[in-house]
């Protein structure tokens, strides 16, 4: 199975035999991958009972939680890597979400749709209303994300809290693009964070 842009850079970055905790993990093909590929030790934690029940179906060691509530109950330090894909912008409390991540991974692998893309802002300029495209899907109303963030908000957050970047990468579509103007440039982004 091919994974989905985001998750690829995530699974060849993830270094071989690491415990892995996949929160908000949907269907696990990132668990899959990194169990398969890495042998990493990957856990899930996903709201969707649907989704439990088919990572459950194929094996994989997936709890129903809520990131926003439930990441609280993990202990410091219990995992290599705390993965929070397309994600972010779904949750209640992101600066908190975000700080549970590194409190329980001593990285952090963080990846959102891009906000500020061009194509977002020329919609909202040109049409005003808020976009429908491929990586956004859903109209307004029934679209599951709750903050609109970008990545000079993401980036803002992270110099706020003392967060460290390790990595970053960019991606326009289904390929990289360079870190210059990614703000405007990119429609997503994956970060490798540390404290």
């Amino acid at each position: 199975m091919r994974l989905r842009p985001d998750l690829a850079v995530i699974a060849a970055n993830v270094s071989p035999g690491s415990r892995v905790l996949d929160v908000g993990c949907g269907d696990g093909a990132l668990m899959a991958a990194l169990i398969a590929d890495r042998g990493a030790d990957a856990r899930g934690l996903e709201l969707d009972a649907g989704n439990v029940a088919e990572c459950v179906a194929r094996g994989l060691s997936v709890m129903q939680g809520d990131a926003d509530r439930d990441l609280a109950d993990y202990p410091d330090g219990a995992f290599d890597y705390a993965i929070l894909s397309q994600t972010l912008q779904t949750t209640m409390r992101p600066d908190l979400v975000l700080g549970e991540l590194l409190r329980i991974g001593r990285r952090a692998f963080v990846s959102f749709p891009n906000f500020a893309h061009w194509r977002v802002r020329l919609n909202l300029l040109c049409g005003g209303r808020m976009p429908v495209t491929r990586l956004l899907p859903v109209a307004w109303y029934e679209t599951p994300n709750i903050h609109h963030v970008t990545i000079d908000d993401f980036r803002a957050l992270l110099r706020a809290r003392g967060i460290t970047v390790e990595q970053a990468w960019f991606l326009s579509g289904d390929r990289a693009t360079s870190a210059a103007a990614a703000n405007l440039r990119a429609e997503h982004a994956v970060f490798l964070l540390r404290r």
